[in-house]
């Protein structure tokens, strides 16, 4: 599969190297250019390559979202159109500026990335988890019970489909936490999954309990 990374910090880089790992094309870019990104593509190896923002999303078949949530504007919308997008951002106002929207719950980031990258096929995923766990302790051959969950939420079922594949390919177990508004908030700083690391057994329970 191929697959574009848009950011290079922390959940970026760690992402583009389990994909690569995993055999996927990967295509990383950022908002200083594929220059910049050099020596983070050496270390990813040949499944990797840098490019610009736009190259890397039209030419995917995924692409993992991962900047500042300040920065989601920025993205050539039209370059995602049909794409399946990972959304992996999270807002903190102390880096972001305070966003009206948000900051009463009208809706959530996830749904503001969908609405700007409007002709793509948004899940929110990968945004719970802090880059150290996620880049050691994938665990592809264990049970599902005894994986580690990544969360992801989102309106179109085929989309989420996908982007579990990917989940279970690097040796994590997906849970669904439902669509991009509710599913989304329950993955947002400072709801109880985030940054808690649980069992797929655990994680279940714990979505389970908060629907109800």
């Amino acid at each position: 599969m191929r697959i574009g990374i848009i950011g290079s910090g922390n959940i970026g880089s760690t992402t583009a190297r389990l994909f690569a790992a995993a055999g996927h094309e990967v295509t990383v870019a950022n908002s200083r250019g594929p220059e910049s990104l050099r020596e983070l593509v050496g270390e990813l190896g040949q499944h990797a390559q840098a490019g610009t923002v736009a190259d890397a999303a039209r030419e995917a078949d995924v692409v993992l979202v991962a900047v500042p949530l300040r920065a989601y504007s920025d993205l050539p919308a039209e370059a995602f159109a049909g794409k399946v997008v990972i959304d992996a951002n999270n807002y903190y106002p102390e880096r972001d500026g305070r966003i009206a929207e948000l900051e009463s719950g009208d809706t959530t980031s996830s749904e503001l990335l969908a609405r700007h990258l409007s002709g793509a096929r948004v899940v929110k995923a990968f945004s719970t988890m802090n880059f150290r766990p996620l880049g050691s302790e994938g665990r592809p051959q264990a049970p599902r019970a005894e994986r580690l969950a990544i969360y992801l939420a989102g309106d179109d079922d085929g989309a989420k489909a996908i982007v579990a594949g990917l989940i279970e390919e690097i040796g994590f177990a997906p849970v669904d936490t439902g669509g991009l508004h509710d599913g989304g908030a329950r993955q947002q700083p400072g709801a109880p999954i985030y940054n808690n690391p649980m069992t797929a057994q655990e994680a279940e329970a714990a979505v389970t309990s908060r629907r109800s």
